[in-house]
């Protein structure tokens, strides 16, 4: 019985021409299974052979080169530091490249770029176990988000606020504007595997609006309404919380046209001696604690109940609110979540 030739064992020539008899053979009629006794190689390698003969003809079994491609090889430890910083400081379009976000193949050709070397997909995934990443939802941020400001803010700006506010003896409120749609789903539900679940609600669309302000000490001030908001609205709004805070008040809002109204810096001017009004700087809604409660409003006041109209909507707003000015720990608490903890 003759022994089956190992065609790895024989040069790149040699196994080029003995594909090609092979592939010839099976062409002129010869069964694969005849093919592969007379030139003493497995079925499964003539198989394979004429696969590459249908998709490529006889060029495509032309001898290949052996060993790594070129441009291939492991990153040293130096470049896979390098490669992971620059992963976690910059996103790839931020790099010039034509991903959005950090995936195995935007890794791949970040590699490619930087070291010349060609990895598999595969391959990355290992990278980035062994770098401690793992796929997350990104949160967005806005291109005109300025970081130099926001890290003045946090080193010198509120810290300055802040003893301020201390000599003076003014309590720092922190506000908020948010609208409330009826089609809101906030939260999850368990279901079988494979099943979603569906919520019964009104075809009816109807929202409101509210704006609140919370202090690191558990107070809370709030306005639920309905309409746009205007300048009209926040001044009423600071009108109110005059009324309802004994002393001086720090009032903090985010860059909010309304804000910045004639009518609204007008009011302030008029009310200097007890009323100062400070902006964040812009694009950063997370250094805003208020932004904390209308979460909490979303997902503990609409999320565990369904308006079926916009009386209902309002009367569960309110309800929720007033209920968290009893509960001034939970107000307080919101402040220790990490991106808002500098305001504790």
């Amino acid at each position: 019985m003759n022994k089956k030739t190992d065609a790895r064992t024989l040069n790149a020539a040699t196994q080029a021409h003995l594909r090609r008899l092979a592939v010839l053979a099976v062409r002129d009629g010869m069964k694969q299974t005849a093919a592969a006794r007379k030139y003493q190689v497995s079925v499964r390698a003539v198989s394979q052979w004429m696969a590459l003969d249908r998709a490529g003809g006889l060029k495509a079994l032309k001898a290949r080169r052996r060993g790594r491609p070129a441009g291939g090889g492991r990153l040293n430890a130096r470049q896979a530091a390098r490669l992971r910083n620059l992963m976690i400081g910059k996103m790839p379009d931020q790099l010039k490249l034509p991903f959005y976000l950090w995936t195995r193949a935007a890794v791949a050709q970040l590699i490619a770029r930087e070291y010349g070397k060609r990895v598999s997909l595969s391959t990355v995934g290992r990278y980035l176990k062994a770098w401690g990443m793992s796929p997350q939802k990104p949160v967005r941020r806005a291109y005109e988000r300025n970081d130099e400001a926001i890290a003045r803010w946090l080193k010198r700006e509120y810290p300055a606020i802040a003893r301020q506010a201390k000599r003076e003896k003014a309590a720092i409120y922190w506000g908020d504007e948010m609208g409330l749609r009826s089609d809101h789903v906030a939260g999850t539900s368990f279901a079988p595997m494979g099943q979603t679940p569906v919520i019964r609600a009104t075809g009816q669309r109807f929202g409101c609006n509210m704006i609140s302000a919370i202090t690191n000490k558990g107070a809370l001030a709030f306005m639920v309404f309905t309409g746009k908001f205007q300048t009209a609205v926040f001044v009423e709004f600071m009108r109110r919380l005059l009324l309802q805070v004994n002393g001086r008040i720090t009032l903090i809002v985010d860059g909010h046209p309304v804000h910045r109204s004639r009518h609204a810096r007008q009011f302030v001017d008029e009310n200097a001696k007890r009323l100062r009004l400070i902006r964040l700087p812009g694009y950063c809604p997370e250094l805003n604690p208020d932004e904390l409660l209308n979460q909490d409003v979303k997902t503990n006041g609409l999320g565990k109940s369904r308006p079926r109209n916009r009386s209902e909507m309002l009367a569960t707003v309110r309800s929720h609110l007033y209920r968290r000015q009893k509960q001034p720990q939970v107000v307080r608490n919101l402040f220790l979540e990490k991106h808002v903890r500098y305001a504790a």
